[in-house]
């Protein structure tokens, strides 16, 4: 069973159409409760409230999802589960759980994560690395600096969907929405947020390059409106994630233009797999992780300095370098990371 999604973030009420938006969206989740998506895989959409600012509150908050949680188990016959948290939000329900394991998954420094009650999200945090049977990492930087707080601590790279992004190449078709696209194409798929994706920076980047079309596959913030003006942009909004390298086979250069904070200093883009996966050449500003590729990545601090890379790797692509970077995730695969993990709970190896 996956629950979706426990509300961390403080309310927004002075961000008018955009909280509202956010709270219908919310509304429609929960009103779905609990739903199949295969055999033996339910997702369930709790009642959450975004209190966890609020000291006096957060006890009520915890007992109203623990019910929730505990009913929805006993009704699955799910009774000794590996619990894995993914939010910290989900502290307090995760460590009073009945279970036979529980991982915890520090993928980003969630106390960066806009609008919410860093001290809050820190002692979460603490709490999870101390009670969970192994904590998983993706950056190295953040695992050498907290591995010391953790009962356990495991180091796993990000996985990638190798089969469904590589086969996308050898299809011929193309999305009926940028078949009038001309190219180069520059692309990014994934969402847009302001504390990841610097959206100054593309403008700028866009306006650099008029010769050239930019191709944007993913949801959007009120701040991207000046993108859906330029004439060389087309914003094609949410797509399935089945249907995403549909659009990238379509990148003559994929880009990865990042905000330089503490955020991004802690990610690892699971978007930088599946470029590679797709053979695309990439253009990224530089964060630590991104380093272990640096003999395959183009990278650039500047808007010129960016430009200049992805004009470099539109002249320098080919079949080599192609088959180089495909070849550098093909043994990725999500399954791999899985069985590190469950050897890890169960056996306690090591690399």
């Amino acid at each position: 069973m996956y629950v979706n999604s426990i509300v961390m973030q403080r309310p927004r009420l002075g961000r008018g159409s955009g909280f509202l938006r956010k709270l219908a969206r919310k509304v429609k989740s929960i009103s779905t409760g609990l739903t199949k998506v295969e055999a033996g895989f339910w997702v369930y959409s709790p009642l959450s409230m975004p209190v966890h600012h609020v000291e006096w509150l957060r006890p009520a908050n915890t007992q109203i999802l623990s019910a929730q949680i505990s009913f929805i188990c006993h009704r699955l016959g799910i009774r000794n589960p590996i619990v894995w948290v993914a939010c910290p939000a989900a502290c307090d329900v995760a460590v009073s759980m009945r279970r036979s394991r529980l991982v915890y998954q520090r993928t980003d420094r969630m106390e960066e994560f806009p609008n919410v009650d860093k001290d809050v999200i820190r002692r979460y945090d603490a709490t999870l690395k101390g009670a969970a049977d192994v904590t998983i990492f993706v950056n190295t930087a953040v695992y050498e600096q907290e591995r010391h707080e953790c009962r356990r601590a495991l180091y796993l790279d990000h996985g990638v969907d190798f089969e469904l992004f590589a086969s996308a190449r050898r299809d011929g078709t193309v999305p009926d929405e940028i078949t009038d696209v001309s190219h180069p194409i520059v692309g990014f798929h994934g969402a847009f947020g302001v504390h990841t994706t610097d959206i100054p920076f593309i403008e700028k980047l866009v306006d650099r390059l008029p010769e050239m079309s930019f191709v944007f596959v993913g949801p959007v913030v009120p701040e991207c409106r000046p993108l859906f003006d330029k004439r060389n942009v087309r914003m094609l909004g949410q797509k399935p994630y089945d249907r995403i390298p549909q659009y990238g086979k379509c990148f003559d250069v994929a880009i990865m233009p990042w905000c330089q904070n503490q955020w991004i200093e802690a990610c690892n883009p699971v978007k930088l797999k599946e470029y590679l996966a797709l053979g695309k050449p990439i253009v990224s500003t530089p964060f630590p992780e991104l380093q272990k590729y640096a003999d395959i990545v183009y990278q650039a601090t500047t808007v010129e300095q960016f430009a200049g890379c992805i004009r470099r790797a539109l002249s320098e692509d080919g079949p080599e370098r192609i088959a180089r970077r495909v070849e550098r995730v093909r043994s990725a695969s999500w399954d791999s990371k899985a069985k590190i993990v469950m050897d890890e709970l169960f056996h306690g190896t090591r690399d």
